[in-house]
C-alpha cells in the first residue's frame, strides 16, 4: 500500500518536476549528481520559506521603523504643541497679572474719587443747611417788616382820622397848644413815611434776596443729585465684580459679609448710616440716597476684609509651570493643583491664616497647612524650605516656604490644596474669581 502511494507520488511530481542530473565534470573522470521530484520539491519548499521568512522579517523591520520614525516625529509635534500652549498660558498669566494690577488700581482710585465725591456731597450739603437756615431767616424778617409796616399804616390811618374829626379850629384856649400838636404829628407822619419807604425797600431786597436764594438751593440740588448719581454708579461698577468674584468661588456673598460684620459690630460697622434732614420727621430722598452709598461703600470695606480671609491669589508669583490641575488622576483623586519651578521658589501665604501645621507629612514631604475663616484651608506640599510656624499668624502675600522636591513627587514643584470643611475642591476657582479683581 505504501509503495502504491509513493509511486503515485512520484508519479505525480515527476509530471511538473521531472528528475534531473548535474553533472560534475574533472581531469580524469566525471560524475552527476541525481535530482529526483522529490528532492526538488524540498528545494523548492525550503527556498519559498526562506524568501517569505526574509520577506516578512523585513515588512516587520520596515514597519517598526517606520512606527518609531511617526511615534518620535509625533512626540516632537505633541511636545512643540506643548510648549506653544505653555508660552500661551505663560503670556496669558501675565496678562491676567497686568489686568489684575490695573483692575486694583481701578478699585482704588474708584475709592478715591468715592472719598472725594463724599467730602463734596457733605460740604454741598452742609451750604444747603446754611442757604435753608439763610433763607428762613429772610422769610422771617420779611414777616417782620410786613407785620411793621401795617402796624405803622395803621397808626398813620388813625391819626389822620382823628385830625380829620378834631381838627384844630374852633378850641377856645389851645391855639398854641394845637399849633405844637400839628407840628408834631407832621413830624411824625413824617418819620413814619420814611420808615415805610424804608420797609417797603427792605421788603423788595429781601424778595429779590429770596429769590435769588431760592435759585441758589435749586442749583446745588442739581448739583448734588449729580454727585448722588456718580457716587452710585461708582458703587455699582465697584460692587458687581466683587460679588460676581465670591459667587464664581461658591461662596454667598451675603453670608459672607453676614460673618464679617459680626466680627466687626463693635461700633456697628466701619461706617455709620447719616441723617442729613434738618427735621425730626421722615428721613427725605437725599438722606435715603446718601445712607444706600455709604451702605454701598460699607459693603465693599466688608468685601475687602473677607477677600483677605479668602485664598483668591497665586501662591506662586515667579516664573512657573502648570503640570497638573485638580481631578482623578491615574484611578486616585488629585485633590489639588502643581505649579513646577526651580527648587528654591518663593512660596506665599494665598489669604490671611494662622499656620496649624508646618513639617513632615508622608508622601506631602514638607508641608504647610493655614486655617482661614469662614471654614478654608490651605495647603503648601513638597516644600524646600518651611519659613513659619505652627500657630503662627500670617497675612495674605507673607513669604510662607520655599518650593522644593520633598515627599513623593517626580521634580521641584508646589502642591497646592484648598479644602473647605476637611473637603478638597478646585484651587482654579478661587484663582480665577480673583483674577479679575486683585
Amino acid at each position: 500500500m505504501r509503495s502504491r502511494l509513493g509511486q503515485a507520488v512520484h508519479t505525480a511530481l515527476e509530471k511538473h518536476l521531472p528528475e534531473k542530473r548535474l553533472f560534475l565534470r574533472s581531469d580524469e573522470e566525471t560524475r552527476f549528481i541525481r535530482l529526483k521530484p522529490e528532492a526538488q520539491l524540498a528545494a523548492w519548499a525550503g527556498g519559498t520559506l526562506f524568501v517569505g521568512w526574509t520577506i516578512v522579517a523585513t515588512a516587520i523591520l520596515l514597519m517598526d521603523s517606520i512606527g518609531a520614525g511617526n511615534f518620535r516625529a509625533q512626540a516632537q509635534r505633541d511636545q512643540l504643541v506643548y510648549e506653544e500652549r505653555l508660552n500661551a498660558i505663560s503670556g496669558e498669566r501675565d496678562a491676567r497679572a497686568v489686568e489684575a494690577a490695573a483692575a486694583q488700581e481701578r478699585f482704588g482710585s474708584a475709592l478715591r474719587q468715592v472719598s472725594m465725591m463724599q467730602t463734596e456731597l457733605l460740604r454741598s450739603e452742609e451750604q444747603r443747611r446754611e442757604l435753608q437756615t439763610g433763607l428762613e431767616v429772610v422769610h422771617a424778617t420779611l414777616r417782620n417788616t410786613m407785620r411793621d409796616r401795617q402796624s405803622v399804616q395803621a397808626e398813620y390811618d388813625s391819626v389822620l382820622a382823628s385830625l380829620e374829626e378834631n381838627g384844630t379850629a374852633g378850641l377856645p384856649g389851645q391855639g398854641d397848644q394845637s399849633a405844637g400838636t400839628v407840628d408834631m404829628l407832621a413830624s411824625a407822619l413824617a418819620t413814619t413815611a420814611a420808615e415805610r419807604d424804608m420797609i417797603a425797600a427792605d421788603a423788595e431786597f429781601a424778595i429779590d434776596r429770596a429769590a435769588e436764594l431760592e435759585l441758589e438751593l435749586r442749583l446745588l440740588d442739581e448739583r448734588n443729585d449729580d454727585i448722588f448719581r456718580q457716587l452710585e454708579e461708582a458703587m455699582l461698577v465697584s460692587v458687581e465684580p466683587l460679588d460676581d468674584m465670591f459667587r464664581a468661588a461658591g461662596m454667598n456673598p451675603d453670608d459672607m459679609i453676614s460673618a464679617v460684620r459680626r466680627g466687626y459690630s463693635g461700633t456697628g460697622g466701619p461706617l455709620a448710616p447719616m441723617q442729613f434732614s434738618t427735621m425730626n420727621g421722615e428721613p427725605d430722598a437725599d438722606t435715603l440716597r446718601a445712607n444706600a452709598i455709604l451702605g454701598s461703600m460699607d459693603r465693599i470695606n466688608l468685601y475687602r476684609i473677607a477677600a483677605e480671609r479668602a485664598p483668591f491669589v497665586m501662591p506662586v508669583r515667579s516664573n512657573y509651570r502648570f503640570t497638573s490641575g485638580f481631578g482623578q488622576r491615574w484611578g486616585r483623586l488629585h485633590a489639588g493643583a502643581d505649579f513646577a519651578g526651580p527648587i528654591g521658589t518663593p512660596i506665599y501665604a494665598t489669604a490671611d491664616g494662622v499656620v496649624t501645621f508646618a513639617g513632615w507629612a508622608s508622601g506631602y514631604g514638607r508641608l504647610i497647612k493655614i486655617q482661614h475663616e469662614f471654614g478654608i484651608e490651605t495647603r503648601y506640599a513638597h516644600l524646600n524650605q518651611i519659613r513659619v510656624e505652627v500657630g503662627q499668624r500670617v497675612s495674605r502675600d507673607d513669604r510662607i516656604g520655599d518650593m522644593g522636591n520633598s515627599g513623593r513627587s517626580t521634580g521641584p514643584h508646589l502642591h497646592y490644596e484648598v479644602r473647605i470643611g476637611g473637603n478638597p475642591v478646585n484651587p482654579l476657582i478661587y484663582i480665577r474669581a480673583g483674577e479679575d479683581v486683585f
